[in-house]
Formats: structure tokens, C-alpha cells, sequence
């Protein structure tokens, strides 16, 4: 039996008896928080990162296969797609992702997965990841497993996590959206497609949860991984910023480094992955990354490079700003005015 199952077993013993209508309160998060775990995420992201997947670029065959089997894992968890869409695809078209001085794209899809909440089903924590990559070079796969293929398998477990609490009677209060975006690597095209067209309305989204690069360290970080790079929590909402501060301090007491979400750095981060265009519609938007590395871009990020138990533990920290933010009786406020 693995620890997962294991955990599980154990956690439906102790709360037998929770009906569906039972406090959220009652729950404790740190069980389902523990089901994120660093084998699971290791199996997942060999396959989403493998050779087969030939590098996940926006429209390719191999990008599509990838989404089938982010599908098939959602499936698999009995999680759906949102009661709102027709498929598991928001479809994005080749003409949007046009741009004068780049290749034509195919082509592409958002895929999405949806968890309703009980008592606020119109009000959505979303939860990003972009599932492309760079695809091939001169026959050469870049597999992209830290980008970004670890907040893509991120996803797959926080989702899973939540549907074990809803399987335990400990359904969210609001709705969670799993959205993963095409087209970044092109230009944020997957994100702003969705910000265009989203499926709900921006004055019922909560926030947004951007995961791009979960998996690895950057060279100012030599000593350990222990650590993550937060971006944009401050930026619409002061609650956000101090939820999340207050979940890292109660589940994951990682180091959270804002090195990047200074106003002034030059690298200019926080305008670079796909919360950006949420926060440009109002919604408060949170990013979590390592950091850049000597793989970033290159054919050498492959899978056997990540370090699983920095990812897992990243991953928490996210699954229990989620759960937070769509527990909590009141929507975070929106009280700046994002720069």
C-alpha cells in the first residue's frame, strides 16, 4: 500500500461519522496537505516531462498528448470539468496567438478541472499552471520539468487533495478552477485568452494561484531549497499577502523571499507568467517560483533534475493558501491598486 493510500485509509477512520454538511473548521488541512508527497509528484511529472511529450510546444502533438493525460489523471480522481463548459478544453485559437514576430502557432487549449464549492459555488479560487513548453531544437527534446512541468503536476495533486477532503465530506466552501494555461512560452497567450473569455466573472474570482517553476533552486539559494519566491501578493490585496505569510508559517515554514516582487528589479518577474493577466483585470494574483537556474530554457531540464521534496513541500504551501482562501467566511479584500 502506498503512503498516500495509507494516509487516506487512516484519515477515513478518524472521521468517520463527517457528513457533508459537517463545519469546514472540523477539518484538519494538514491531513489533506500530507497526501501532496514527493513520489506521487515524481511519477506524474516523468510522464508530463517525458521524451513523448517531445517538449509540449503550444499546438504541438506532443503538447496534446500531454493535456490527455493531465485529463486522464482528473478522470481518474472522479474530478470534473466545470459544469459551465462543454468539454475539458477552452479552446484557443491560432489567430489569437499571432504575433508579427514570432512562428505561427497551431491551434491550442486551456484545459480546466473544477471543484464546486457548497455554500459559495459562485465565487472561484483559481489555481494556474502553464503546461507548455519549448518543445524541439534541432531534434534535440527540452523537456521542460521544472518549467513547467512542476506546477503542472503541482495542480494534479492539490486537486486531488481537495477531492480527497470532498470524498471525507469537507467540500470548499467556494468553487476551485484548475486551470491550466497554453501559450506562455509564446507570450502569456493560454492566460490572456481566459482573462478575455473567462468562464466566470472576474468580480466572482477570488484569486488567482500562479505556479510556474516549483522544482528546483537558483544560485542564490546554494544551501538549500528550502525556500520560494513569492511575487504580486501585495500587489491588490494586503490580505492576500498576510493569509499566505500565515499559512507558510502554520504548514510549510519555508523562507518567503520577495526578491522579485520589488517594484524596481530588474528582471521585472512579477509581468513574465500568466497571474499577470489576471491581475491586470483587478483579480489579487499570488506567484510562486525557484527561481532561475543554469537549465532555464535548455534541453538539460529533465525530471531526474527536480528536487521532489522542495516541490512537494511548494506545492503544500499552495494547496493551503487555496484552501484558506476558499474556506475563509469573507472574499479576501482587493484594497490596492496593483503597481
Amino acid at each position: 500500500m502506498n503512503k498516500k493510500k495509507l494516509i487516506y485509509l487512516l484519515t477515513g477512520i478518524i472521521l468517520t461519522g463527517c457528513s457533508a454538511g459537517k463545519s469546514q473548521k472540523a477539518a484538519d488541512i494538514n491531513t489533506y496537505l500530507q497526501t501532496i508527497t514527493p513520489n506521487e509528484l515524481r511519477e506524474h511529472l516523468y510522464i508530463v516531462a517525458s521524451d513523448e511529450m517531445q517538449g509540449r510546444d503550444t499546438g504541438t502533438e506532443g503538447q496534446k498528448k500531454a493535456g490527455k493525460y493531465l485529463i486522464s489523471q482528473y478522470e481518474a480522481n472522479k474530478i470534473k470539468f466545470p459544469p459551465a463548459a462543454e468539454s475539458w478544453y477552452q479552446k484557443v485559437p491560432s489567430e489569437f496567438m499571432a504575433r508579427g514576430f514570432s512562428p505561427k502557432l497551431n491551434d491550442s487549449e486551456n484545459i480546466w478541472a473544477f471543484i464546486k464549492g457548497n455554500e459559495k459555488p459562485e465565487e472561484v479560487v483559481i489555481v494556474s499552471a502553464h503546461y507548455d513548453h519549448v518543445g524541439m531544437k534541432n531534434g534535440e527534446v527540452y523537456n521542460g520539468a521544472d518549467d513547467d512541468g512542476s506546477g503542472t503536476v503541482a495542480l494534479l495533486e492539490i486537486a486531488e487533495a481537495f477531492k480527497l477532503a470532498e470524498k471525507d465530506g469537507f467540500k470548499p466552501k467556494r468553487s476551485i478552477l484548475f486551470l491550466h494555461v497554453t501559450g506562455e512560452e509564446h507570450g502569456l497567450h493560454g492566460s490572456r485568452y481566459y482573462s478575455e473569455h473567462p468562464l466566470y466573472p472576474f468580480e466572482n474570482t477570488v484569486a488567482d494561484i500562479n505556479i510556474d517553476m516549483i522544482g528546483r533552486r537558483d544560485t542564490l539559494h546554494p544551501a538549500t531549497n528550502n525556500y520560494i519566491y513569492v511575487i504580486g501578493s501585495d500587489r491588490l490585496s494586503s490580505e492576500l499577502h498576510e493569509i499566505n505569510e500565515r499559512m507558510n508559517s502554520k504548514y510549510t515554514q519555508m523562507e518567503l523571499d520577495y526578491k522579485y516582487n520589488d517594484r524596481n528589479d530588474p528582471e521585472r518577474i512579477y509581468y513574465r507568467s500568466d497571474h499577470y493577466n489576471f491581475a491586470k483585470k483587478g483579480v489579487p494574483a499570488i506567484f510562486f517560483f525557484n527561481g532561475i537556474h543554469a537549465d532555464y530554457h535548455m534541453a538539460t531540464d529533465t525530471p531526474d533534475k527536480i528536487e521532489y521534496d522542495a516541490l512537494a513541500k511548494r506545492a503544500q504551501l499552495a494547496f493551503a493558501l487555496a484552501w484558506e482562501l476558499a474556506n475563509r467566511e469573507e472574499k479576501i479584500i482587493v484594497d490596492k491598486d496593483g503597481k
